[in-house]
């Protein structure tokens, strides 16, 4: 929701807009970044901390840099 937010707030910016497509939501054809957290770190903070194990999925710019979901 505050990614959403704040994309909603780029747009804005109308033809100064640096970002071509669709932000803050994840679908097809939308400029996404993703982590894939194993648990609730809005529960657990600690779970960021320790990113090598925690983190099961890491995408960036469409890009998948970590996949332990298989």
């Amino acid at each position: 929701m505050a990614t959403y937010d704040n994309a909603q707030l780029v747009k804005m910016c109308g033809p100064r807009d640096p970002y071509p497509g669709e932000l803050g939501v994840v679908k097809e054809g939308a400029l996404a970044d993703l982590l894939l957290v194993d648990g609730n770190p809005l529960e657990n903070l600690d779970l960021v901390a320790d990113p090598e194990r925690n983190f099961v999925m890491i995408m960036k710019d469409g890009k998948i840099y970590k996949n332990t979901l298989d």
